[in-house]
């Protein structure tokens, strides 16, 4: 007995080795295009970067902000929830510690043991309820890691973080609360 092989059956396979092909091809080149970065054309112009410097790293800062009820400087017999300091643990985007955010004074602290304080240079609104956008300039950094060379931070996206709605009175005058909070902080280098 002698089988024929039509001319289209001994395409097929040849046919399937080129579409895995191309298929995988389109693959690759879609898993090593760059992820997109992060903008910063929906944020208020005050807590914008300046040009010249380039996003090093994002993070999602994930924890709480302490207050304590103290005397409203220069308002005797007022009260008022004055900030006491924060802590967090920064992620990056796939959800994987990389640091810590503390102080005072304001410390980002990279896992790698390198860290920084900044100075404030501004804030604005960011929605009822949440703590303001802002932007710190970044002091030099303390050891040598992912936060050498660090020139600014952005606090951004921010979820809850504000003075508590308890009432801060005389009677309760040196209370302590604990609030939750998230913000995204990014790192930008000089570019």
């Amino acid at each position: 007995m002698t089988f024929h092989t039509s001319p289209i059956s001994r395409l097929l396979p040849l046919t399937g080795a080129v579409a895995a092909a191309v298929l995988l091809s389109a693959c690759g080149s879609m898993m090593s295009s760059p992820k997109p970065a992060f903008s910063q054309d929906s944020l208020p112009d005050s807590i914008k970067v300046p040009a010249g410097n380039k996003v090093a790293m994002e993070t999602v800062g994930v924890g709480e902000i302490t207050y304590e009820c103290r005397d409203k400087a220069n308002a005797p017999g007022q009260t008022e929830w004055v900030f006491v300091g924060p802590k967090a643990v920064l992620n990056d985007r796939s959800g994987k510690q990389v640091g810590t955010y503390y102080g005072p004074p304001a410390t980002w602290e990279s896992s790698d043991g390198s860290k920084l304080t900044a100075t404030q240079l501004a804030v604005a609104p960011s929605g009822t309820g949440n703590l303001p956008y802002q932007l710190v300039k970044a002091n030099p950094a303390m050891g040598s890691g992912a936060m050498t060379g660090v020139t600014f931070i952005q606090r951004v996206a921010l979820k809850g973080g504000v003075a508590p709605a308890a009432a801060c009175t005389t009677a309760n005058k040196g209370e302590r609360q604990i609030v939750k909070y998230q913000a995204d902080y990014i790192f930008w280098k000089a570019a």
